[in-house]
């Protein structure tokens, strides 16, 4: 029986602009030291970048397709049997896998080369838009990871 104490998701607030809860999230996980208003001007910032780059799409459907792209469906979990560890490819829960798409996308747009945070993560968004980028090759290692040691799938429990 497990003696930790009952755990509990924080209710989220919709952003101001769209009312959107992942857009919420995605800023909250860009921010530094609680400066929420420097992480929401960079956010928009980065979707006025990307307002005219694709014809017929608005920027937040920009955003959601580069999320859907970037998500993992499979990630490797180390488990140990026996004195020795194997990577035990499992699925990933779905709020993990934005989780870990937003991750993705904002600690490569942080590593980008453009001059301000706004048309990095505008770049790595329209990247991940177009199915290339850094975030869409740490997805591929991850399913290549996971691919690899298939073998030990047997010790998933």
């Amino acid at each position: 029986m497990s003696r930790r104490k009952k755990t509990f998701k924080r209710e989220i607030i919709p952003d101001p602009v769209y009312k959107d809860l992942v857009i919420a999230k995605f800023v909250n996980k860009m921010m530094i030291q609680g400066k929420k208003g420097v992480a929401q001007a960079l956010f928009y910032g980065a979707l006025d970048e990307l307002k005219g780059k694709v014809p017929n799409e608005e920027p937040i459907s920009i955003l959601k397709k580069a999320l859907e792209n970037v998500k993992p469906s499979i990630e490797v979990r180390s488990r140990r049997v026996g004195g020795a560890t194997y990577q035990v490819p499992v699925d990933v829960r779905p709020s993990r896998r934005l989780a870990l798409a937003m991750r993705w996308l904002i600690e490569y747009s942080r590593e980008r080369g453009e001059k301000d945070f706004s048309k990095r993560l505008a770049g790595e968004l329209m990247d991940a838009f177009n199915n290339r980028g850094n975030s869409i090759k740490k997805k591929d290692d991850v399913h290549r990871m996971a691919e690899a040691n298939k073998a030990f799938s047997h010790y998933n429990w």
